[in-house]
């Protein structure tokens, strides 16, 4: 308890937010307002979005979404050739839900090496502020409109470094924070032993501007939703979670294959126009 205690007053000493009202992620069993279009089902994610004609041929799959890291300074894949507004606007009509991904900066303790040129500086509210401002201007430009997702992605990190720890939960709330008041929702995906566990830990703190949706990353295990070890049943839920269960394999449907990762969906997923 003494831990969990010190792990809050910790984060809300690091990178006080601005005087206002601070908001609570929807996560005690409350419904999405409105305007929120929730999925249930497959999804896959990969590195290099697919071109339209690969999409339309894996309509043939049991996947029904896709995850798609539309902008970020850390994304692996900076030049994305065939996503345009025009692609997803194609996809929207041809069925596909999309869960749109931006890799930011990443955590001062980020344990993947080619991470490490992208990591939060010194000033980590008001970079998580600019990135959430970001991360929804590039939003809006690709078409999706208010009330849809837009999924943090932090890759793995040293949570018990209390230092980098305090770090990065200031970066990600205030991302957090600046994503709503621009009338987007915010998520968060991470390896669940990590990233996810750090959150996990700081909602029983209390600790707000949290993000309203957990996408966890536990691979080689059976696909669920609500039996991750490391969250509460009651913690992100209901249509609050995705898990990435399987990563890095090759599937062929319609006579395309491709490198992706696998998940089970019950969340916010893009509204486009």
């Amino acid at each position: 308890m003494g831990l969990v205690l010190a792990v809050a007053l910790a984060s809300l000493a690091m990178g006080v937010p601005p005087t206002g009202a601070a908001s609570r992620p929807e996560t005690e069993g409350r419904g999405w307002a409105a305007g929120v279009s929730t999925f249930r089902g497959w999804a896959f994610d990969t590195c290099l979005a697919p071109s339209v004609d690969t999409m339309r041929r894996w309509t043939a799959s049991d996947y029904q979404a896709v995850g798609v890291y539309y902008a970020g300074r850390g994304r692996g894949c900076q030049r994305q050739p065939s996503l345009t507004r025009g692609w997803m606007r194609a996809v929207r009509g041809m069925g596909w839900k999309v869960l749109p991904l931006y890799v930011g900066s990443q955590s001062p303790c980020v344990i993947a090496q080619h991470k490490r040129d992208v990591r939060i500086g010194r000033h980590p509210w008001r970079e998580g502020t600019r990135e959430g401002r970001d991360a929804a201007r590039k939003a809006k430009a690709f078409g999706m409109q208010r009330d849809s997702p837009l999924y943090l992605d932090m890759e793995s990190y040293a949570h018990r470094n209390k230092q980098c720890a305090d770090t990065t939960l200031a970066f990600v709330r205030a991302w957090d924070r600046e994503v709503r008041r621009l009338g987007y929702v915010p998520g968060f995906y991470s390896s669940a032993s990590s990233g996810v566990r750090h959150m996990e830990t700081a909602r029983r703190a209390g600790v707000r501007d949290l993000p309203s949706v957990m996408w966890f990353a536990r691979w080689h295990t059976r696909p669920h939703l609500y039996r991750e070890p490391v969250l509460r049943k009651n913690a992100w839920h209901p249509e609050r979670r995705i898990h990435q269960y399987a990563g890095n394999v090759r599937e062929r449907h319609g006579g395309r294959t491709l490198k992706i990762d696998r998940n089970l969906v019950h969340a916010p997923v893009a509204r486009i126009r």
